[in-house]
């Protein structure tokens, strides 16, 4: 169990408050905080992708929000894991998929950000898009500062795009992992930069070219940064909490399909308390029971039917 602890910040590292501050400041807030969020991001273990789905929710219900809509993080879960296979998930499924999708290793593969974002994000494939991705992949690929590369990237976004918030986002996280040399994005902006922020005009007007960035827009997305590391940094911490659990009470599960069962829960978000492939549903729900018992896994709905499970 060593890939648990890897790299995980102890107590308190990590957590910087988000004051207000020029942008030096910020930017010494963010680079504190993400480098101690680097070990973890750059590891490639198997708890990494149900950290980066988390993130993934919750990122998705800011944004939801943040448009007017109505789900909030269970909404969104349902929307996904309890839909027909193929089925549309939804508008609000929609996003949570591109930022699940960010959250994916494929999403560090530049030549094929026009296409993917074009679908992921509803977007028309015009000369603005092709733009914007060209600067993103441009920038991906330089040196210095990660935050600074990605407040850049999301400031292009928001001038050349600005009918797209979400395009903004997802690429300065994509252009960050890409700077830090992650093996896959991890969602972060997304749910810290707050409310109203990329409508102000200070924000909008935040580059006039390329390489000119704005002081108040680099902050911004420095403090933002340093919050997004924290509390990943947290959840990192008390998801591998849980798999030390969950790992401690396999020995006691005695289903046909627990090993099976117990490499999902350490993978995904959630999981319906369905039969395997060599158990029935009801043996499933067993299982899930048990291992609710055992302190284990949560039950993630509070519902008596059509229920999910994870760590």
């Amino acid at each position: 169990m060593e890939w648990l602890s890897e790299g995980m910040p102890g107590q308190g590292e990590g957590r910087l408050a988000a004051t207000e501050g020029g942008a030096a400041e910020a930017g010494f807030r963010a680079g504190a905080a993400l480098a101690a969020l680097n070990p973890i991001s750059r590891a490639e273990h198997p708890l990494g992708g149900l950290w980066r789905q988390r993130l993934a929710l919750g990122n998705a219900a800011v944004l939801a929000r943040q448009a007017g809509r109505t789900e909030d993080e269970a909404a969104l879960r349902d929307a996904w894991y309890l839909r027909r296979d193929g089925a549309d998930p939804g508008p609000a499924g929609r996003l949570l998929k591109a930022w699940r999708r960010l959250g994916a290793p494929d999403a560090m593969q530049a030549d094929d950000w026009t296409p993917r974002l074009s679908v992921l994000l509803e977007l028309r494939r015009d000369d603005a898009l092709e733009e914007v991705v060209a600067v993103a992949a441009s920038l991906a690929k330089g040196q210095g500062s990660a935050v600074t590369a990605a407040a850049e990237i999301a400031a292009v976004s928001l001038r050349v795009r600005p009918d797209s918030e979400t395009l903004a986002l997802w690429l300065a996280d994509a252009v960050l992992a890409h700077r830090l040399n992650w093996p896959a994005p991890v969602p972060l902006l997304a749910g810290q930069v707050l409310a109203g922020q990329l409508r102000r005009g200070d924000f909008l007007r935040a580059t006039q070219r390329h390489g000119d960035g704005d002081p108040v827009w680099l902050a911004a997305c420095s403090l933002a940064y340093a919050r997004a590391a924290a509390v990943a940094a947290d959840l990192y911490a008390e998801l591998a909490r849980r798999a030390c659990r969950l790992l401690a009470a396999a020995p006691k599960l005695r289903g046909k399909d627990a090993d099976e069962m117990l490499a999902i829960l350490m993978t995904e978000d959630a999981q319906p308390a369905a039969g395997g492939k060599a158990a029935s549903d009801r043996s499933g729900r067993r299982l899930f029971e048990r291992l609710v018992s055992l302190g284990a896994v949560r039950e993630l709905t509070g519902r008596p039917t059509f229920r999910l499970y994870g760590l």
